[in-house]
């Protein structure tokens, strides 16, 4: 198996160039080595990020891969007298969709944040809900929640939820199934009334039994003759409820969160920032 250094170069976070980083996992033969270089603003920055590409280079023989986000031109040039395999943000995206709409692209760390900030600020307001509306914390304000996600516990609910917040401003509550729930054969009262924005989350038994055999060992919540009745009890009542659900056995929170997406929300426009 071949191993190659891979650097994720930024003049900000390096949040986006991160993201570019997915391209990675089509190559499974490869082991990567990530390294991670934030905040790389000055020349200074660039030439210490170029001595290490340089360095990566002759101490493991294949050229190393960077992954670049920066804006500043003579910084890149700089940057790409390194012998690497470069994957630059601007030059393979933003300048030709610059010459496209026959603009030039604002260039400097920050200019997602403050180009998107009143999305930021929505992103935010919808962790704090979120955070705040976990595991059934509280019924108040379940009013303004988008999507309130219900499954028994360990399904999954909280990590899809706080992404769905993080990524893209979901208020998202969720509720977890319990035993009073399956004694009583229906939601929680408290949910009733908004059976509308309910999105059901279930796993494959074996899963959740190990899943919850690693926070509680030997018990009975754990055991997996109580993990395929709980589900299948759950199951039952979603069904009866009317409500959609999907199974997170094998998807990742990016997956789950594109389904309930598509599920509660029509496609946006993008908007011009002023």
């Amino acid at each position: 198996m071949e191993n190659r250094s891979v650097f994720i170069i930024s003049d900000g976070t390096g949040i986006t160039a991160g993201a570019l980083g997915k391209l990675l996992e089509h190559f499974p033969s490869t082991t990567f080595r990530q390294i991670r270089l934030p905040f790389v603003d000055d020349m200074e920055k660039v030439l210490s990020a170029k001595a290490s590409i340089q360095m990566a280079s002759s101490r493991n023989g294949g050229r190393p891969i960077v992954i670049m986000s920066i804006g500043d031109i003579s910084r890149r040039n700089k940057l790409k007298e390194a012998n690497a395999y470069y994957i630059d943000l601007f030059e393979t995206f933003i300048d030709p969709l610059g010459v496209e709409l026959n603009q030039s692209p604002l260039t400097g760390a920050g200019i997602a944040h403050s180009a998107m900030g009143s999305k930021y600020d929505v992103r935010m307001d919808a962790v704090n809900f979120t955070l705040n509306h976990d595991d059934g914390m509280t019924n108040s304000g379940l009013e303004e929640a988008e999507v309130i996600l219900v499954g028994v516990s360990r399904c999954g609910k909280t990590p899809t939820s706080v992404y769905l917040a993080m990524q893209f401003g979901v208020k998202a509550a969720n509720y977890p199934l319990i035993p009073e729930d399956f004694e009583r054969g229906s939601l929680p009262e408290v949910l009733l009334k908004h059976t509308d924005k309910i999105f059901g989350l279930t796993i494959n038994p074996e899963r959740l039994h190990a899943v919850r055999n690693e926070r509680r060992a030997g018990s009975f919540y754990a055991s997996l003759e109580n993990c395929k009745k709980e589900i299948a009890t759950a199951e039952n009542l979603m069904r009866n409820a009317g409500i959609s659900w999907t199974d997170s056995t094998s998807r990742s929170v990016e997956e789950l969160s594109a389904i309930i997406l598509q599920k509660i929300r029509k496609e946006e426009p993008v908007k011009k920032s002023a």
